[in-house]
């Protein structure tokens, strides 16, 4: 179905054509909650608030921007507003993504691990997420947008309302924070 006449349909509260729109872009919506949240369940929790929102304000989508756009922005600020609210400061669950690929999916029994290479994938874990949480808010934002969403600079633009040129930035000073905290954590443990 034409995602036009998909939100019209939403827009006149038809609840067949929300559950496909639900069904098509749930994923994506949990992914990018579960990035900031690094809670399964929260992330779950979140990304049903995002639908409601959606539910309850598809006449405010203007179609100025990509559908996707829109939804990235609305879990963006429900995750943080989630984590305001509960004054966490954990950021990304997928940081398997780096050590094992496809969002760790991958079970104890699909992949063959030499002895000791679970010690050691344990520790690069603890010392990227130690370090990731040491970065700000947005450039933890735009990383995980652009490394784990694989968004362009322009859509991170989009969602979280700044200029191309500051995503740019926040990457690059985030990405430089990072190596030097990394190389800390190995040089100091």
């Amino acid at each position: 179905m034409d995602e036009k006449i998909l939100l019209e349909r939403i827009a006149n509260k038809d609840e067949q054509a929300f559950q496909l729109f639900v069904e098509k872009y749930h994923q994506l919506v949990l992914n990018v909650c579960n990035n900031i949240l690094n809670n399964f369940d929260d992330a779950m929790d979140i990304s049903q608030d995002v639908f409601i929102k959606i539910y309850e304000s598809i006449e405010s989508f203007r179609g100025e921007s990509k559908i996707t756009t829109w939804l990235y922005r609305i879990s963006v600020n429900k995750s943080l507003n989630y984590l305001r609210s509960k004054k966490k400061r954990k950021w990304f669950s997928s940081i398997d993504v780096i050590f094992n690929g496809d969002n760790a999916k991958n079970t104890p029994e699909d992949i063959a691990l030499k002895p000791g290479e679970n010690i050691e994938i344990e520790e690069n874990k603890k010392a990227l997420h130690i370090a990731l949480n040491k970065l700000s808010k947005k450039q933890n934002i735009a990383l995980t947008l652009n490394n784990f969403e694989d968004l362009s600079y322009k859509e991170i633009a989009e969602i979280m309302e700044i200029s191309v040129t500051e995503v740019g930035v926040l990457i690059n000073r985030g990405k430089k924070k990072l190596k030097t905290l990394l190389i800390d954590y190995f040089n100091n443990n």
